[in-house]
Formats: C-alpha cells, structure tokens, sequence
C-alpha cells in the first residue's frame, strides 16, 4: 500500500516551552524520526513510502496536524497515498518525551494502525529509537 509520512511533530510541554523554541536539534532528531519510520516501512516490504517535495506540501492546521482533526488523511490522498502517518513527540522536559504515530487511511479517515510509548527517557536524540520502539512493538506487528 501506498503511505505518506508527514514530518514528525513536537508537541513542546515542558516548563521552557515558552521560552526556549525549538532548534536545530530538535529540528534534526524530528527529521531522522520521520525518515527512521519511512525506512521500516520500506524495508517491511507492505509499504510504498511515497515521496512529497516539500514545495508540494499542503499546510494543514495552524498549530500542526496533530490538531486538525485528521487532516492528514485528505492530505495524503490528494498526493496519491493510500495511507497516512503522523509522528508527534511529546516533550515531557529536556530528558523525558512520550511519542505518538498513527496511520489513517486516506479515503475513510479511520485509523488503520496506532502506538503510544510513555517510555518517558531520553532528550531529542532518542526520538528516533522511540520510533523504531514503536514501528517494531505496535505500527508493525
């Protein structure tokens, strides 16, 4: 099936959040997330990664994806996938972080598959092992 991975999200809660704004780190570790989830699905031989430029990319929702609803869905039907996934890291504090992934189906908007880890370690450059966590336990299986 064909899927389209939308880049990973950071849903800053931390005590800095207002204060401290997102950089080229967390920018880095959201990147290698989303491409850490495109290579498993690949590699799992079920998936067709499909690839968006990101000129073509529609916005979604003001305040990200994860806030629209599952907007996602129509977004990645209108670029041919079948299938949509949605990162979100959820920044606890500068060393603890949950990670959400679901993916909907395109026409339906129903989610087809969904993983929450509450494993609550690591700063931002254990976001991508939270992904292969959750790919290999919950997306996956």
């Amino acid at each position: 099936m064909s899927i389209e991975v939308f880049p990973f999200e950071l849903e800053d809660k931390s005590a800095g959040a207002g204060i401290i704004p997102p950089d080229e780190h967390d920018r880095r570790y959201l990147a290698e997330s989303a491409q850490v989830a495109k290579d498993m699905l690949s590699r799992s031989g079920r998936f067709t990664v499909i690839n968006v430029p990101v000129s073509d990319a529609q916005p979604g929702a003001p305040h990200g994806l994860r806030n629209c609803g599952g907007c996602e869905g129509q977004i990645a039907k209108g670029h041919g996938a079948a299938l949509a996934l949605l990162g979100v890291v959820t920044r606890i504090n500068r060393t603890e972080h949950t990670m959400f992934i679901r993916i909907l189906d395109a026409e339906t908007g129903k989610p087809v598959s969904e993983g929450f880890t509450d494993l609550r370690m690591g700063p931002n450059y254990a976001w991508p092992r939270s992904v292969k966590w959750l790919m290999t336990n919950r997306i996956l299986q």
